[in-house]
C-alpha cells in the first residue's frame, strides 16, 4: 500500500546503497533495468515506513525476509502482505494506491485481510501522502522513462486493461444485488439488525432486499408522490425505483438510461409486472429531454447517478430538473455518493475507482449540489432535507461482496465475455470486484466519502399540512 513521511529526500536502505557508486548504476540498469528499478523502489519505500505508520501495524514478507513497521496495539489493525512479484514497488512508487489496487488484483501481492489493509491506509492517509508527494516525486520522475520505455504493456497490464470494460453485464449484477436491483445504498433499521446486523448476528436471508425496499419507498414518501403523479428519474438502472413507483404508489415515470442493457431489462422486468402503461424507459442522455417535459412533472429522483454528470455540469443538471418540474408543489429528490467539502474538488486525479470501475467520474460535495441547484433555478427551489446514509454503505457492500462470491462462477460471466475463459483474467476480474467492496467500504465507514441525498421543493411550497 502506499506509504509516505515527511522527509525531504528518499533515502536508500544501506544494504542497496553500497553498490551504487557512479560507474556501477550505468552498467546495473542496462545489465537488468527492471530488477534495478524495483530494487530501487523498494528500497526507497521501506525506508519511509517507520515514520510513515504512526497508527497500527505492518508486516511485508517478501523474498529478502520479513520487515515490520509501526506497533501493534490493542484493537488496532496488524496489516500482513505478502509480495509475490517485484513489480508490485514499481506499481507502488510510481502510481500510489491506484499502483496497490493493480497489484492485488493481478496478483503482485497477497494480503490477509484486505479491509484491515484500507483501514491501516486511512488512518495513515495524511503521514502517507505527504510522503508520496515528497519523497517519490523526484524518483518518479526521474525513473518513469526507463519504466515506460523498459516495461511497455505486460501481460499483467493487458489483463488490467481487459477487465475494466468488462462491467456492463446484466449477468453480473444479478450475481450480487438485491431482487429490487437497486446499485446503490440500502436503508437498515432495527428490523435487520441496523448498519451492523450482519457482523453481530449474521446475514439472514432477504434482508438486503427488505433494506432496499425501505430506501425506495422513503425516497418516494420524500418525493411526496401521490397516485396519479408523474415522475421524472435520471438514471434508470434495471427499473427497480420505477416499478415500485408505478406498482405501489400510482404513479406514472419517465426514465432516462444510457445502457442498452439496463434498458432491455428494465423493460423486461416492467412487462412482467404489467406495468408497460405506466412506465416508459427512454435511451437518453439527460441534456437531451424533449421539450414537451417542460413543467410536465410533479416529482424528479435520482439515485446515485450524479457521480457520473461532472463539476461542470451541476449548472446544466439542475436547470433540467428546474425545467421538467411543475412551478408549484413539485419536489426534486437526488442522492449521491459524495465527498465531504474539505476533500472536494471539481478536478479529480485518477484513481481505482476512475480507471477501473467509474471512467471519468466525480464525486461531487453536498454543498457543490445545493449551490448548483439554486443558482441553475434562479431561488426557485427551497432546500427541504439533508440526510447522509454514509453509515447504510458498508454494510450493503459487504452483502454484495457475500452475495458475489456464492453466485457469480467463471462459467457464467465467460459466456458473455470469453476473455474470462482464462483463468487469470477472471480471478483478476473477482478480485477486482472484491477490491471494491472493501476500498469503498472503508471509505465510508472512516469518513473519507459520504453519501448524501438531498430534497428540493418549489419556493413557496408548504411543509406537511400543519394548521
Amino acid at each position: 500500500m502506499p506509504a509516505a513521511t515527511s522527509e525531504p529526500c528518499v533515502r536508500i536502505a544501506p544494504s542497496f546503497s553500497k553498490s551504487l557508486q557512479p560507474a556501477s548504476i550505468f552498467s546495473l540498469v542496462l545489465s537488468n533495468p527492471r530488477s534495478w528499478l524495483a530494487n530501487f523502489a523498494r528500497s526507497s519505500i521501506l525506508s519511509v515506513l517507520n515514520s510513515a505508520i504512526s497508527v497500527g501495524q505492518l508486516t511485508i514478507t517478501d523474498s529478502e525476509g520479513t520487515h515490520t513497521y509501526g506497533r501493534h496495539r490493542k484493537g488496532g489493525n496488524a496489516v500482513h502482505l505478502k509480495v509475490v512479484n517485484e513489480a508490485f514497488w514499481l506499481r507502488l512508487m510510481f502510481s500510489g494506491d491506484l499502483g496497490f489496487s493493480e497489484a492485488y488484483m493481478v496478483g503482485d501481492i497477497e494480503v490477509e485481510n484486505l479491509k484491515s489493509c484500507m483501514d491501516l491506509w486511512l488512518d495513515n492517509q495524511a503521514g502517507m501522502e505527504e510522503t508520496l508527494s515528497s519523497s517519490f516525486a523526484r524518483v518518479s520522475s526521474a525513473a518513469s522513462g526507463l519504466y515506460n520505455s523498459f516495461f511497455g504493456q505486460t501481460k499483467s497490464q493487458a489483463r488490467l486493461n481487459a477487465i475494466a470494460s468488462y462491467d456492463q453485464s446484466n449477468t453480473l449484477f444479478k450475481a450480487f444485488l438485491s431482487h429490487e436491483m437497486m446499485y446503490s445504498c440500502a436503508l437498515w433499521d432495527e428490523s435487520e439488525g441496523g448498519v451492523r446486523g450482519d457482523l453481530e448476528m449474521g446475514p439472514t436471508p432477504g434482508d438486503l432486499e427488505a433494506a432496499q425496499r425501505r430506501k425506495i419507498h422513503h425516497v418516494l414518501r420524500k418525493a411526496r408522490v401521490k397516485p396519479g403523479h408523474r415522475i421524472l428519474e435520471f438514471g434508470s438502472g434495471w427499473g427497480g425505483l420505477a416499478i415500485e413507483a408505478a406498482r405501489t404508489f400510482g404513479c406514472e415515470v419517465d426514465t432516462l438510461t444510457l445502457s442498452i442493457e439496463q434498458k432491455t431489462l428494465a423493460e423486461e422486468r416492467i412487462k412482467a409486472a404489467g406495468l408497460e402503461k405506466k412506465i416508459r424507459v427512454h435511451l437518453m442522455d439527460y441534456r437531451e429531454i424533449p421539450p414537451e417535459f417542460e413543467h410536465a412533472f410533479d416529482a424528479f429522483v435520482s439515485i446515485e447517478m450524479l457521480e457520473h454528470v461532472g463539476a461542470k455540469h451541476y449548472h446544466t443538471y439542475f436547470k433540467l430538473v428546474d425545467f421538467a418540474l411543475k412551478s408549484h408543489e413539485a419536489t426534486a429528490v437526488v442522492s449521491a455518493s459524495t465527498f465531504p467539502e474539505s476533500r472536494y474538488s471539481g478536478y479529480q486525479s485518477e484513481d481505482f475507482m476512475r480507471r477501473y470501475m467509474w471512467p471519468n467520474s466525480c464525486l461531487p460535495s453536498a454543498t457543490a449540489l445545493v449551490t448548483a441547484a439554486q443558482t441553475a433555478s434562479h431561488g426557485r427551489f427551497t432546500l427541504e432535507g439533508v440526510e447522509n446514509h454514509a453509515a447504510h454503505y458498508p454494510r450493503t457492500l459487504r452483502e454484495w461482496g457475500r452475495r458475489l462470491e456464492k453466485n457469480l462462477s467463471q462459467e457464467m460471466i465467460a459466456k458473455e465475455y470469453p476473455a474470462l475463459r482464462d483463468r487469470a483474467n477472471y480471478d483478476a476480474f473477482r478480485k477486482k470486484w472484491q477490491y471494491l467492496f472493501v476500498y469503498a467500504g472503508a471509505g465510508f465507514a472512516k469518513g473519507y466519502i459520504t453519501c448524501h441525498m438531498l430534497t428540493f421543493v418549489r419556493q413557496n411550497d408548504c411543509p406537511e399540512l400543519c394548521d
